[in-house]
């Protein structure tokens, strides 16, 4: 297996991003797929890097990022050293980032006869997962959705509402981060993001209009984001699969830091998956 750690992609005008990709030098017209983070996520965390190695040793080109202002930078890619650009996330700047990520893709892998750049599976998980089926909405190159215990309303989430005459005045409101304990900022322009682009961001609307196949991953115990997002996804686009896999939380029975080389059995069970239904 090869690993590219952490390549550089640099944007005029805008943040970099930080890019990791596995695949095989030995096998040809390896599929791709790209992994996004959630929030408070970032692509090192927990056991994701031990899922991209099994993915690929299926078959596929993993590709997984950070996005741009999700708090690391390019020398700390973990955790959030830089809590000013996370305040200045929105979700907009993510589809940008995400776009760009496979632009780049593209170009990258173009003349690698190992990657066949006509195949991109998305998968995103919690966060990610809502920004994934927004773009698999608009963008035909998409050609399979994976979401991992997704949001289904960007319009409901903690960080889109609350006392909004309080964070317009103040301009600024924090979210308290439990494993780090950091006090993460939201400046007010997430919300004026979020309404400026509401049409562009309404999850059920994009789920209708995903014609591609779109398997849908939820754990049964997960308490960040409830297994009923998971049924109103598939609701709305009932051609979609459903998978609930039974006593996993909202990262399948992982957590940050990941020492150990084995997978929890909740998540290999959603590698199996996700495997499984990649064509």
């Amino acid at each position: 297996m090869h690993i590219d750690k952490n390549i550089v992609l640099e944007r005029e005008g805008k943040k970099p991003i930080l890019i990791d990709t596995f695949y095989s030098r030995e096998r040809t017209n390896q599929r791709i797929v790209i992994f996004c983070h959630g929030y408070k996520g970032f692509k090192d965390w927990g056991s994701w890097n031990i899922m991209a190695e099994h993915i690929t040793n299926t078959g596929f080109c993993f590709v997984k990022f950070n996005f741009s202002h999700n708090g690391g930078t390019v020398d700390n890619p973990i955790d959030f050293p830089d809590l000013d650009a996370f305040g200045n996330n929105n979700y907009t700047k993510e589809l940008d980032d995400l776009h760009d990520v496979i632009e780049w893709i593209q170009m990258h892998f173009k003349t690698n006869s190992n990657i066949d750049t006509n195949k991109i599976c998305l998968i995103g998980h919690s966060r990610g997962g809502g920004i994934a089926i927004l773009k698999a909405s608009e963008d035909p190159r998409i050609t399979n959705l994976i979401t991992l215990a997704s949001v289904s309303d960007f319009g409901r989430r903690t960080s889109t509402i609350g006392d909004l005459k309080e964070w317009k005045e103040t301009g600024v409101k924090y979210i308290l981060n439990g494993r780090t304990k950091q006090k993460m900022p939201h400046f007010f322009q997430f919300y004026e993001d979020f309404k400026a682009n509401e049409n562009r961001l309404h999850i059920e609307s994009a789920a209708k209009r995903i014609n591609i196949p779109w398997l849908i991953i939820h754990g049964s115990k997960d308490t960040s984001v409830n297994l009923s997002e998971a049924e109103e996804l598939h609701q709305w686009n009932p051609n979609s699969e459903l998978k609930i896999i039974e006593n996993a939380d909202h990262v399948f029975n992982t957590k940050h830091p990941w020492n150990d080389k084995k997978l929890s059995k909740e998540l290999q069970s959603v590698i199996n998956t996700i495997t499984d239904f990649i064509p």
